[in-house]
């Protein structure tokens, strides 16, 4: 077997790269990766020996195609633009990277002929919901640039399997959390600058509502995903743990002992999606996957690698890229 991993150095797909190589062994696995601020070498470092690994970007027409043709059995892409934030002031490097850069994976997977090609999309492109819970046949109602170019892609991989019969499964994840997360992100930012002692920038009340699913498990669902999955659907991957952000903060700092008072209520971003909700019965039924790990468990064990592994992400927030971005988003706070 032949596995292609796309952004196989970013958060979710090292961690997945870690769960092929321990639990498939026999296979193949190519990462491609743009090394962007995001990607990350030493997310690999455990694992380089048994993976090749291409710096290369999804966009770039002659690089896929030189992996494609070896014959790939199984596209895992998870190459994107991810951080909501930054879509506010960057849209045009999410709208090249998660819809011109899906298109060009899929047309080449449609001429070289891939087995399976699995979409990583996620539970944002459905928009806000106050109650009550999205399915897979729910409409796309995105509310940032992010979510919007997400969309855009999850809609070319239809298309893709509509028109061309390119073997295309959307799987779309609730959060994720866990190891190797880019600091930059909610839960990974609450751990660190728990560590280093500084304030936790909140937006508004703290009351959004997330969904957070252990990234070993979204893992785990994504392998299922290709191998039990139906070509041309879609499955919704929740955990069925919502936490306001609130009390997701507060858990955080209880398990560091570091005071409350470390929690700053920082002004609203635009357009806050207030709650992420889908019901996952279909990922059940169909493929067989159900989330393992509890949220308490998840973050003790995500807190646990931050701990154990603060040459990695000191490096990443001591970096000038680092520097300029949190000063965009929340000024001079810390």
């Amino acid at each position: 077997m032949k596995v292609l991993v796309t952004g196989g150095a970013g958060f979710i797909g090292s961690n997945l790269v870690h769960y092929l190589v321990k639990n498939y062994p026999s296979w193949k696995v190519i990462v491609l990766d743009a090394l962007t601020y995001a990607g990350n070498p030493e997310n690999l470092l455990p694992v380089k020996d048994k993976i090749e690994f291409i710096k290369g970007d999804i966009c770039d027409e002659q690089v896929v195609d030189d992996i494609m043709k070896r014959g790939i059995d199984i596209v895992f892409h998870l190459a994107a633009e991810s951080h909501v934030d930054r879509s506010i002031y960057e849209p045009p490097k999410f709208l090249r990277t998660n819809v011109f850069g899906t298109y060009n994976l899929l047309e080449i997977a449609r001429k070289r002929g891939v087995g399976v090609f699995v979409h990583v999309s996620t539970d944002e492109v459905y928009g806000s919901i106050k109650r009550g819970f999205f399915t897979e046949k729910s409409p796309m109602t995105p509310s940032s640039p992010y979510s919007a170019s997400k969309a855009g892609g999850d809609l070319i991989a239809q298309a893709y399997w509509r028109m061309f019969g390119v073997p295309v499964i959307i799987v779309r994840p609730s959060n994720n959390y866990g190891p190797y997360q880019y600091p930059e992100k909610f839960i990974p930012l609450c751990i660190t600058n728990a560590l280093e002692d500084k304030p936790i920038p909140i937006y508004g009340k703290g009351l959004n509502v997330r969904d957070w699913l252990y990234v070993e498990d979204c893992a785990e669902g994504l392998v299922l995903c290709a191998i039990r999955g139906k070509k041309g659907q879609i499955y919704n991957m929740g955990a069925d743990q919502e936490k306001r952000n609130i009390d997701v903060a507060k858990t955080i700092l209880k398990k560091l002992g570091k005071p409350l008072k470390l929690i700053a209520f920082v002004k609203d971003r635009p357009a806050h999606d207030f709650r992420y909700a889908m019901k996952s019965e279909k990922i059940k039924r169909e493929v067989k996957f159900k989330p393992k790990t509890k949220f308490n468990e998840g973050i003790e064990k995500t807190i646990k690698w931050y701990i154990e592994n603060q040459n990695i992400w000191r490096k990443i927030k001591n970096s000038p890229e680092f520097e300029e971005h949190k000063k965009r988003i929340y000024g001079d706070l810390f």
